[in-house]
């Protein structure tokens, strides 16, 4: 038997911004048909009977109200369900005529009259009828000592069919919030504690007609889930249907897809809308997930992007000339991937500075044959290892971590420096134990050694880990300054730049001295410039006279 299907009492109109079904469809009861949005909330409208749809009368965009045809049902039973509809009519209506007084009876018209000679008072907000056994508190509009208008939004509830804005019963100050977000409330219970004040408002209530008052008083004792309030008789533009974000920026979707938000733990004021009306659906949050586990999934390496910032964009090089297309090493990709986490994640700031390696220099050159005889070779490096292992013990401040907490600092009692070595397949850190227990010869042995290893591919993982600090040389090469990158979790590292000879004041004239170039980067969350400063000047005091060393 075909039967038309019509919009139910809503409280007002509604304008449809979501077809849920189509012609041929089987639905089946309380099925949900479409989607109609009010002033006040956005509900779901469910079909009283199952069947198949042959008909939809109806479009995107329209405006429907109660009595308007919805769909033309084809529904099995005959004249049974004839017999049922026919039996609900009256049912229908005597509950309507039982609930109708109640709110008329109810605290609400107290509510609304102020105490007498102007004075204030403490009433009790509570949560009107709301059409369900409970819903839950997605978002407070208010906090404690907010000013509120009548009928202004306090929170945002969300039922399983809509999801709805609680407006004000009347116009006060908000005295303490007796709910939470995530609650669970049903109708009756107490959400708020409101200072009302008395006066010019209890004379406007008086001055209206018992029936308009009576009007009014039903409004606000009707579901909010399916009624429009008084809103729709203002001219003010409501806001988008669906409530504000955590952050309170407007979003507009449903309660299913809030959910599926939740569930996610996805900020829906980040999912770009593809619905009506800029309408964020179910495939909008899908879609948002999974370009979010692709760019996680990718990683922050070379030219891709990373903690929010946009990626570069990608370009067709061979439209200017010939190209050819080399892949990166797996070192060179973990290098990458590393030291772009690294400049993403630490505040880097350098220090610089010259130090006088003049004296250092010389005894380098008287220590050559004693080097050779040990079968090394003497370099700057081993120098470097021993000052700045002696700072780290001087300067505890240095030879920490940050937690991952970001909270706390972690003291490491002992001393392990890496080095940076440049091999053809990429820049590997080798790392050497117990810097400060050795002495320059073992220090230069163990550093040509794991040198030697790391060009030869023959270094393992365990010789690159556990570093305190990094020193990176480029004096071999050249040039005069540069930052290196902190190579987390360490807190800093030094830059070595190539040594020159540079005219320096004694107090009476310029002296030839051999100036080496200190790049000192460390974290500022751990390292403040003060201290930086103070390393520098005290590792260009024990590189120039390495004998204070042993004081």
């Amino acid at each position: 038997m075909s039967e038309l299907i019509k919009v139910p009492d809503l409280g007002g109109e509604g304008e449809v911004i979501e077809i849920l079904v189509k012609e041929g469809d089987q639905v089946e009861a309380e099925q949900s048909l479409a989607v109609l949005e009010s002033d006040k909330a956005s509900m779901e409208i469910p079909s009283p009977k199952a069947g198949t749809v042959k008909a939809i009368k109806f479009k995107l965009g329209d405006n429907l109200k109660e009595g308007d045809p919805l769909i033309e049902l084809d529904v099995e039973g005959g004249e049974q369900a004839k017999q049922d509809d026919s039996s609900e009519q009256p049912a229908k209506a005597e509950s309507k005529a039982e609930q109708t007084p109640e709110p008329k009876a109810d605290t609400s018209a107290e509510q609304q009259k102020p105490a007498a000679g102007g004075g204030s008072r403490s009433e009790a907000v509570k949560v009107p009828d709301l059409g369900t056994d409970s819903a839950r508190v997605i978002e407070i509009l208010v906090s404690k000592g907010d000013q509120v208008e009548a009928d202004q939004s306090l929170l945002v509830l969300e039922s399983d069919k809509a999801s709805m804005e609680l407006p004000a019963p009347f116009a006060g100050v908000i005295e303490s919030i007796d709910i939470k977000l995530e609650q669970d409330v049903k109708t009756g219970d107490v959400i708020m504690q409101m200072q009302v004040s008395g006066g010019d408002s209890e004379t406007k209530a008086e001055s209206q007609p018992a029936e308009q008052q009576d009007k009014q008083n039903d409004a606000k004792q009707a579901p909010p889930a399916a009624s429009s309030d008084t809103a729709s008789e203002e001219p003010a533009s409501p806001p988008p249907v669906g409530g504000p974000s955590r952050e309170g920026a407007k979003v507009h979707a449903g309660p299913a897809v809030r959910m599926l938000a939740r569930e996610f733990g996805i900020d829906l004021t980040d999912v770009k809308p593809t619905g009506p009306r800029d309408r964020i659906l179910k495939e909008d949050v899908q879609k948002h997930v999974q370009a979010v586990m692709q760019q996680r999934k990718a990683g922050p390496a070379g030219a891709t992007g990373g903690s929010g910032i946009p990626p570069m964009p990608e370009v067709d090089f061979s439209r200017f000339g010939e190209i050819e297309t080399v892949d990166m090493t797996r070192l060179q990709q973990v290098g990458a991937s590393n030291l772009h986490r690294s400049w993403l994640n630490v505040p880097h700031v350098t220090q610089f500075d010259l130090a006088d390696i003049s004296a250092l220099e010389a005894f380098r050159k008287e220590q050559k044959a004693a080097a050779e005889k040990a079968g090394v070779k003497l370099t700057v490096l081993p120098f470097l290892l021993k000052a700045c292992a002696h700072l780290l013990r001087e300067q505890p401040n240095f030879n920490v971590s940050l937690a991952a907490s970001g909270k706390q600092l972690i003291q490491k009692k002992y001393v392990h420096i890496g080095f940076a070595v440049d091999t053809p397949d990429g820049l590997l850190v080798p790392v050497i134990r117990d810097v400060d227990k050795k002495s320059l010869l073992q220090l230069a042995a163990e550093a040509a050694e794991l040198a030697d290893k790391a060009r030869n591919k023959k270094l393992g993982a365990d010789a690159m880990q556990g570093a305190c600090f990094t020193i990176s040389s480029l004096g071999h090469i050249g040039g005069t300054y540069f930052t290196p990158i902190v190579n987390s979790p360490e807190v800093a590292i030094l830059g070595v730049s190539k040594a020159t000879m540079q005219p320096v004041w004694d107090g009476a004239s310029f002296q030839p001295q051999l100036m080496l170039p200190l790049s000192l980067s460390y974290d500022h969350r751990a390292i403040n410039g003060a201290a930086a400063a103070q390393f520098t000047k005290r590792l260009g005091e024990l590189l120039g006279d390495i004998r204070t060393m042993l004081l």
